[in-house]
């Protein structure tokens, strides 16, 4: 039979529970992303930190730390509760099997199906996030409401390169935002009008 298509997906988990669903999504060997801030570790935490790292025990789930030489870093998701899978259609219900009790897997408004984000969508969203530029701010999709969105972009230089968002004025300055909509919304620092090129929607 052929395999559905897959499609990402974003699920609210509680109780801090962010990495130990990631572990068991990871496990039935699906993608996984969480938008997160790298913190890098120091004294007596990074010590505690690198000892649990060296002692490694089945029953931890230590994804939430990421070992780059002797720097250790902790991840620290910018919202403490979402999570996004991608996973064909089908094993959707074994999702929301593995995290019932510590979260759901979104729904349309409708409340039939589960709300679907487009890969483009996600690609952008990631790109952004991963591109390690400076000023990056987060805020929940239904926080932009009271900020001006403008043209259709995409940037030509620097870190962000590639990158197409809206040009959105917040606190007076105009940035670029890449949204997975719905959900959740990175916003750039400034970036000068000669590096971005309009274009259509």
């Amino acid at each position: 039979m052929e395999e559905s298509k897959s499609n990402w997906y974003a699920l609210k988990v509680f109780y801090n529970k962010v990495f130990e669903i990631e572990s068991y999504l990871g496990e039935m060997g699906l993608e996984t992303y969480i938008p997160v801030r790298k913190v890098q570790l120091k004294g007596e935490e990074h010590m505690r930190v690198a000892r649990r790292l060296a002692t490694p025990d089945d029953t931890r789930r230590d994804n939430q730390y990421v070992q780059a030489g002797p720097i250790i870093y902790k991840r620290e998701p910018v919202v403490s509760s979402l999570l996004f899978v991608r996973a064909p259609e089908s094993s959707v219900p074994e999702i929301v099997q593995t995290v019932y009790g510590k979260g759901f897997v979104y729904k349309m408004a409708d409340g039939d199906r589960y709300a679907t984000i487009p890969d483009k969508q996600m690609a952008m969203f990631q790109m952004v996030c991963s591109s390690g530029a400076d000023g990056l701010e987060f805020f929940a999709d239904d926080d932009l409401t009271r900020y001006k969105q403008g043209d259709k972009v995409r940037v030509l230089e620097g870190p962000l390169k590639g990158a197409e968002g809206y040009i959105k004025r917040i606190r007076k300055d105009r940035r670029l935002l890449v949204s997975i909509e719905g959900f959740i919304a990175v916003a750039t620092a400034f970036i000068p009008p000669q590096f971005l090129e309009k274009v259509s929607d």
